[in-house]
C-alpha cells in the first residue's frame, strides 16, 4: 500500500452551498456528491441513493444526512447508510480539507464503486 495517498483538489468549501452539494464527475463510475453542512463539515458520497438510484446531490441536506429527492430516504453523510427503518448504503469517499480547499482521494475516485451506475435502470 502506498504510504502517501494522492489527493485531488476539487473546489473550495465556499463553492459548495451551505446545506447543499456539488457534483463531481468521474471518468468511470457514477458521479460523486460533495456535501457541506451548516457548520462547514464536508462529506462525499456516490451520487446515488441505494434505494432507487436517486441523485443525492439534489436532496435536502441536514446536519448529518441527506434526504433522497425521490422518496425522502435519509442517508447518513458520514457513512452513506440509510437511517432506520430504511436500509442500504451508498459508498462514501474520503475527504480532506487543506485550509478552505476540498480534496478527494485520487485512488478512490478511480477505483471505488465503478460498478454503480449514475442512474437506476428501472425505478
Amino acid at each position: 500500500m502506498n504510504a502517501a495517498s494522492t489527493w485531488v483538489p476539487i473546489c473550495s468549501v465556499d463553492d459548495i452551498p451551505r446545506l447543499g452539494a456539488r457534483r463531481v464527475a468521474r471518468p468511470a463510475g457514477g458521479a460523486v456528491a460533495v456535501f457541506r453542512t451548516a457548520d462547514d463539515r464536508v462529506f462525499a458520497l456516490l451520487d446515488r441513493c441505494p434505494h432507487k438510484g436517486g441523485p443525492l446531490s439534489q436532496g435536502i441536506v441536514t446536519a448529518d444526512g441527506v434526504a433522497c429527492p425521490l422518496h425522502n430516504q435519509v442517508i447518513g453523510l458520514a457513512d452513506g447508510c440509510a437511517r432506520a427503518p430504511d436500509s442500504g448504503c451508498t459508498p462514501s469517499f474520503a475527504v480532506q480539507l487543506q485550509g478552505r480547499q476540498v480534496l478527494l482521494n485520487a485512488q478512490e475516485l478511480r477505483e471505488l464503486a465503478l460498478d454503480s451506475t449514475a442512474e437506476a435502470s428501472h425505478g
